[in-house]
């Protein structure tokens, strides 16, 4: 997202034929929320694949990675490394950390699926909880993602749409972004 550094959401541990949708809310959550792209550790063509067709359809700039593994990926960041769990520190006592870290560089949010592995959580910069109760990994991140942004990916401008969603009071309104076509 424009007026800082690369945010790449890391989904980690996809497991095919039961964490589909899962994955896929991760990915769309991550895109709606002003992350650049998403990174998915696992086969997940089917979650790519619907992805990439409502980025196509709603606007980007977004893409998605598939990989067949992690540890390459935090063993090489280049910047910051936050990862969601009930078991790190609450997210109001870092966010400002989060921040600043942003601001001199890309930052990678690590979004478990199954038992994470501990060296997920050696290569962390911050292990990160929103509540320390279970939950949605995916309501994780829709906050880790606020708080970082300070509301302003709320306002995002999108590129290369076709269709766009009219917001109403009630119903649906999804139109064409150039109605001659």
């Amino acid at each position: 997202m424009e007026n800082g550094h690369e945010v790449v959401v890391l989904r980690l541990g996809h497991r095919p034929g039961r964490d589909n949708r899962m994955t896929t809310h991760v990915g769309l959550t991550a895109r709606a929320l002003g992350a650049d792209r998403v990174v998915i550790a696992g086969e997940a063509a089917d979650a790519k694949a619907t992805i990439d067709e409502v980025t196509e359809r709603f606007g980007g700039p977004f893409t998605v990675e598939v990989t067949d593994g992690h540890r390459r990926l935090l063993r090489e960041w280049p910047g910051e490394i936050a990862h969601l769990t009930m078991y790190g520190l609450p997210i109001q006592d870092v966010e400002s950390a989060l921040q600043a870290g942003h601001a001199e560089g890309p930052l990678l949010v690590v979004v478990g699926a199954e038992k994470v592995p501990f060296d997920v959580y050696e290569h962390a910069d911050h292990n990160v909880a929103v509540t320390n109760q279970p939950h949605s990994e995916v309501a994780g991140l829709a906050v880790l993602l606020d708080r970082l942004f300070g509301g302003r990916e709320l306002d995002r401008e999108w590129e290369d749409a076709t269709h766009r969603i009219v917001p109403t009071a009630t119903g649906k309104q999804v139109e064409p972004v150039d109605p001659e076509a």
